[in-house]
Parts: C-alpha cells; sequence; structure tokens
C-alpha cells in the first residue's frame, strides 16, 4: 500500500432527498490509522473517531 499505516476506509451513508424524499445512497471515504498494517484491501473493518493523527486523519481501526 501507498501510505503507511494507512488505511482508506469505505462508509455507506444513506438518507432522503430533500425535495422528493427518495433513499439516497452515498459513499463517504475516511483516512483511518492502521498501526499494525493489519487490514488489507477488501476487508470489513470498524472505525472509531478519535483526536486528529494528521491533516486528513481522525479515525482509527479498532
Amino acid at each position: 500500500d501507498k501510505m503507511d499505516k494507512t488505511r482508506v476506509v469505505q462508509v455507506l451513508k444513506v438518507g432522503k432527498h430533500g425535495k422528493y424524499e427518495k433513499a439516497v445512497r452515498h459513499f463517504v471515504k475516511y483516512k483511518a490509522h492502521d498501526e499494525k498494517n493489519a487490514a488489507k484491501t477488501g476487508d470489513v473493518v470498524r472505525i472509531m473517531e478519535t483526536r486528529p493523527l494528521s491533516k486528513d486523519k481522525r479515525w482509527v481501526i479498532v
């Protein structure tokens, strides 16, 4: 992976469209800290919010 001890985690968010009230799905990407480099591409992980670790990282893989 290109970033040492960092993984980009994709999270599905479901909400309603403001005007039409249809369920809308979209994905949000978070940069998460992975101290042991244990997570690999395609793994399902849990993340927890933490103090800012860098400019973009505010999440840690649990």
